[in-house]
């Protein structure tokens, strides 16, 4: 496992975790925004694992910060599915990643979710992305356009099939996982709610035009009012939170 110091504390990189439902919008985004420009900062203290550092694992995972939390502590969502089934998997999640980023250096660091993808003997890929897009591209207000851009409506176009499309041309399975909810509470991204069930809407379509896809929501994994699976920042997951993505994606491998 990569032990990066930056993707391990609070990271000040939203991961996109969507609320429940819809709600203030403006609260925290501001500020949110400005914190884009840490992104390269933060770089320097996080990483991607190397594919060399685990030559014989068969599951790669990519993907935001919701990924990438708690990796310095060994608690991410990697670390849990390598509990759960007992092999290594590689990280490579970047906090801040996003599909539409266009900064040479840094995007190419990781920051750009594609180009964390790394050729290897792979049976399986899990990865997760959207929000960051959603929450700084259009600040999950009328973000219809930018959905769009993501993913259509049937599914068949847009970043992230035509990225899927990539992974599943290596012939890995590939497990997409859905971002966490915090129903019952009051978050900087509570406004981001609307947008963040459409995206799950369209990624099951996705889901179910083509066998070897797997979409996995997680969008009824925090109880109501249940603060226990976030870090303070009401955003991105706390250990525990990581630990009940990477049992549902082990479960998912497993099966």
């Amino acid at each position: 496992m990569c032990r990066a110091f930056g993707a391990g504390r609070r990271a000040l990189i939203v991961g996109g975790l969507f609320p429940t439902a819809a709600g203030e919008g403006g609260f925290g985004l501001v500020m949110l925004k400005k914190l884009m420009s840490l992104a390269a900062l933060l770089m320097l203290f996080g990483c991607g694992e190397a594919v060399t550092s685990a030559p014989d694992a068969r599951i790669l995972l990519l993907g935001d910060s919701m990924m990438a939390s708690g990796r310095g502590n060994n608690r991410a969502v990697a670390d849990a599915i390598e509990t759960e089934l007992r092999e290594e998997v590689v990280d490579r999640s970047v906090v801040g990643a996003r599909y539409f980023y266009y900064m040479p250096i840094t995007g190419l660091a990781g920051l750009n979710l594609t180009a964390q993808f790394r050729q290897g003997k792979w049976d399986w890929i899990v990865l997760n992305g959207g929000g960051n897009d959603l929450l700084f591209g259009c600040g999950c207000w009328r973000c219809d356009w930018q959905i769009d851009r993501l993913i259509s409506d049937d599914g068949l176009s847009g970043a992230i099939p035509k990225f899927v499309s990539k992974l599943r041309a290596t012939g890995a399975q590939v497990v997409y996982v859905g971002y966490l909810r915090n129903p019952g509470i009051k978050t900087p991204i509570k406004g981001c709610g609307p947008a963040g069930n459409e995206l799950d809407r369209r990624l099951t379509i996705m889901d179910g035009l083509d066998p070897g896809l797997h979409f996995l929501p997680m969008s009824d994994l925090v109880p109501e009012g249940d603060t226990s699976y976030h870090l303070e920042d009401l955003i991105h997951p706390s250990p525990k939170g990581s630990a009940g993505i990477g049992k549902r994606v082990a479960q998912r491998i497993a099966q």
